[in-house]
């Protein structure tokens, strides 16, 4: 009997050290194709993480789209089939509002300005996120996206006549276009490739890097030389696995992936520089608009953020830091 007991408490005993000592894979999924300085870095990060916590966090990456589009993904991370993604942040929105606070159109002139907002906001947006239940594991700016288009934009008149993509569900960009009198097709990222073939659009935008990495730059001819917005990449897990993580666990794993996300801010900034100049080299037109259709394109990015934050698609808080951080960033009040 006493023998039985013992069998039974060692039972027990080996159970619960198997469970304390078993690994927690974190499962991610993200649109970045394989190859790409996005997944080099993040697996960086990710072996970096398996290392410093002795095994006992593993991250396990689904790039390419592998696991679907955007609202795909966040729904399995719902269910717990996945417990995170890296996302951009307007496709982050339906998560949290102010995810999309760097993407507004026209907002920033310079990266200088984006680097001094970012300062003051990106902490701001880890805490919001942290609201709707997910850790900002990183956050890595993608650069500036531009218009790209099978046939020429000079004019606003000429987007007007233009089939214009925006990413599926992007609200921000969706307001951006209509405040300039454009219609824009929604359609997820995946889906851009062969509508840019099919004909179905022949307007996007992208950073210059983008668009090679998803292999646009093959059929888009011209390129207008105007900050349209910018675009940041926002890694985020669900805080039902982040926070069954140990604090020193959950320590190791925002510092690698954190890590990881600065060294692709400054790889991003590079990647861009040499693929405007490929762009221009495959004989892409890079036009540049006069001050007269610049100050009316700015016209249109003041008018679709007044329209936005009357919808609330952006919060009265992170509207009003949003405005003393830009003024700050320019010299002006708000320091």
């Amino acid at each position: 009997m006493k023998k039985s007991i013992l069998l039974v408490a060692l039972a027990f005993a080996t159970t619960f050290v198997v469970g304390a000592n078993a690994a927690t894979t974190i499962k991610i999924a993200t649109v970045a194709p394989d190859g790409t300085a996005w997944m080099r870095e993040m697996r960086a990060g990710a072996e970096a993480v398996k290392k410093d916590t002795d095994g006992r966090v593993e991250i396990k990456f689904y790039p390419g789209g592998v696991m679907g589009d955007e609202p795909t993904v966040l729904r399995k991370i719902r269910i717990g089939q996945l417990q995170g993604g890296a996302f951009t942040g307007g496709e982050l929105s339906q998560v949290d509002k102010d995810a999309q606070v760097y993407s507004l159109p026209f907002l920033f002139k310079t990266q200088d300005e984006v680097d001094k907002v970012r300062a003051r906001l990106d902490p701001l947006l880890k805490q919001s996120f942290a609201k709707a239940g997910f850790d900002v594991a990183g956050i890595s700016g993608g650069g500036f996206a531009y218009l790209m288009s099978v046939n020429p934009i000079k004019t606003r008149e000429d987007l007007k006549a233009a089939k214009v993509w925006v990413p599926q569900g992007d609200r921000v960009a969706e307001a951006g276009f209509k405040a300039g009198g454009v219609t824009p097709i929604p359609l997820p990222l995946a889906d851009v490739y062969t509508s840019l073939q099919t004909g179905l659009i022949d307007t996007v935008a992208n950073t210059p890097a983008g668009a090679i990495a998803f292999q646009w730059h093959t059929k888009v001819r011209h390129m207008v030389d105007l900050p349209i917005t910018y675009v940041v990449g926002i890694l985020v897990i669900d805080n039902k696995v982040f926070g069954a993580l140990t604090p020193a666990d959950q320590k190791v794993l925002n510092d690698n992936l954190g890590a990881a996300f600065a060294r692709l801010e400054k790889i991003n900034r590079d990647d861009n520089e040499q693929a405007r100049l490929a762009l221009q080299k495959q004989g892409v037109e890079i036009f540049t608009p006069n001050a007269a259709e610049t100050a009316s394109w700015d016209a249109v990015g003041v008018d679709a953020r007044k329209q936005l934050q009357a919808a609330g698609e952006i919060t009265p808080d992170m509207a009003a830091a949003l405005d003393k951080a830009l003024a700050a960033a320019r010299g002006g009040a708000g320091k």
